[in-house]
């Protein structure tokens, strides 16, 4: 995650610990995204988990779901992500939220916001969940377009409505492609005049159903008028008082074209914040972050479905994520000497980490390739001749 308020204004917000963790150091411990089921209310276009409107086999139980939080607790996990599919379609949610709150863990949930209702907003509050993140794709057609069920974006607004009223700390996520960047002015609209603190706008991963719909992602120059777009109206709510945390999401270009842009316009930050995005370390798939899916799996992240390294049924995680015999595993920990094209010669490998690997191999079929979704020149990055 890009935090475009912080680099940008200055603003301090609650993630800093998590994103500003250091130097990339391969001993950190994941944050981890638990995908806990693959059903889903909804059929997102560019659903990452391929989710359908069924209980997949093989769910790991309550039981196996509370080992697991003890297991994640004992290796020092900051923070678990209860994702899907959709997560409030399992009815021990908040039995699993609870748990891992007592166990110290930080407890977030991505979901569609569709399902909240006052009453379980209430019981969110009780199981002392700390973050939800709601996603919309747009204004009420494009989302209920894009979601495939019309009703979604109202649904899911009255959710992030019921999560402020119940003192729920709440967010809006966003994937930014091009059937729906003309309406971000109007979403910014909305988190002001619904005082949503939270704002995230992802860059779509060419993954699960997403890699199905490539040609909606940006080009370069629509990213950077997007991003443009984006540290503008930032800039905007910071002079206006408005205290809001903005971000963007799985480009981490998006960091480097802030940092080149302020070393323009305000040098004497620019220091800063190339110190800020190397202690982030860009991109940080199988390091920094890692995720585990309905039946166990543990995969780099939640954009890597088809690739496994273990099972938590037949081995702790912490045995799982510091096992190097892996290839991927290794090169993930140690990503400089295997990355090619652009990437190995950007001046900026570590501020970016590389960027996506799962896009590179979507595209050119190898996980080491250049992120095609980089919108930096050759000048910019260095490797011009």
């Amino acid at each position: 995650m890009i935090g475009i308020s912080k680099l940008l204004c200055g603003v301090e917000t609650p993630g800093d610990a998590l994103r500003y963790r250091g130097d990339g150091s391969v001993h950190r411990r994941p944050v981890v995204v638990w995908n806990m089921t693959r059903r889903c209310n909804l059929h997102c276009v560019h659903c990452y988990a391929e989710a359908i409107d069924k209980v997949s086999p093989g769910e790991l139980t309550t039981a196996e779901g509370k080992a697991l939080i003890d297991d994640l607790a004992a290796y020092g996990v900051p923070v678990i992500l209860f994702s899907g599919g959709e997560p409030l379609t399992r009815p021990d949610l908040m039995e699993l939220t609870a748990y891992a709150s007592s166990k110290g863990l930080r407890s977030t949930y991505s979901t569609n916001g569709t399902l909240i209702t006052p009453s379980l907003a209430r019981e969110m509050k009780n199981a002392r969940i700390t973050y939800v993140g709601v996603s919309l794709d747009g204004l009420e057609s494009t989302n209920d377009r894009f979601r495939g069920k019309k009703g979604a974006f109202r649904d899911a607004l009255n959710g992030i409505r019921f999560c402020r009223e119940a003192g729920v700390k709440v967010g809006l996520r966003l994937t930014i492609t091009k059937f729906n960047r003309h309406e971000i002015p109007a979403i910014l609209d909305l988190v002001e005049s619904e005082d949503i603190p939270r704002v995230c706008f992802y860059h779509l991963v060419y993954s699960g159903r997403g890699s199905k719909i490539i040609e909606a992602d940006l080009t370069h120059a629509e990213a950077r008028e997007t991003v443009d777009l984006i540290m503008a109206r930032a800039t905007d709510f910071h002079l206006r008082g408005l205290v809001k945390e903005i971000l963007t999401v799985d480009n981490y270009a998006d960091g480097v074209y802030l940092y080149l842009k302020m070393k323009k316009e305000q040098p004497e930050r620019a220091a800063e914040i190339y110190r800020f995005l190397k202690m982030n370390g860009g991109n940080n798939s199988g390091v920094g972050i890692g995720e585990i899916d309905q039946v166990g799996n543990v995969h780099p992240d939640q954009f890597w479905q088809h690739y496994t390294f273990g099972n938590v049924r037949k081995r702790s995680f912490r045995e799982i994520w510091e096992d190097v015999s892996d290839p991927v595993m290794r090169g993930l920990k140690n990503r400089r000497a295997m990355i090619k094209g652009r990437c190995a010669r950007c001046q900026f490998l570590d501020l970016c980490g590389g960027n996506f690997r799962v896009r590179a191999e979507a595209v050119y079929g190898d996980i080491w390739e250049q992120d095609p979704a980089c919108y930096l020149t050759d000048q910019e990055i260095g490797i011009a001749q």
